[in-house]
């Protein structure tokens, strides 16, 4: 087995509200459980992974820090997870169920490489 990154991205635009009600969140993290669980019941979710708040700061090369993440795009990284997975074809069918497809988002998919 390979493990493979998915990272969750949609427009910014889309992006949910930080504060949402019990009920709200209920609603929008249940698709996320339903799919995630079925991963790990197939021995497949290596990492459960995180939501990743909108906003943050960048470092780049000379010790500058800007706003960010990645201002300049349209897109904002939402989360990620890490599965396991025979190979990249698997890993992507395996990325068909996501929820965020849903909503006008995508996933990447990417091996993790060892150093």
């Amino acid at each position: 087995m390979q493990e493979f990154l998915l990272v969750f991205r949609q427009e910014a635009s889309n992006v949910p509200p930080t504060q949402l009600s019990p009920d709200q969140m209920q609603e929008m993290m249940k698709p996320w459980q339903d799919w995630m669980g079925g991963l790990a019941a197939q021995n497949k979710l290596a990492n459960s992974g995180n939501r990743l708040h909108p906003h943050g700061k960048v470092v780049k090369p000379g010790h500058l820090v800007t706003d960010g993440p990645y201002v300049e795009l349209k897109e904002s990284i939402g989360g990620y997870i890490s599965i396991y997975a025979e190979n990249l074809e698997e890993a992507v069918e395996l990325s068909k169920g996501c929820p965020i497809l849903h909503h006008n988002g995508n996933v990447e998919v990417r091996q993790v490489v060892g150093m």
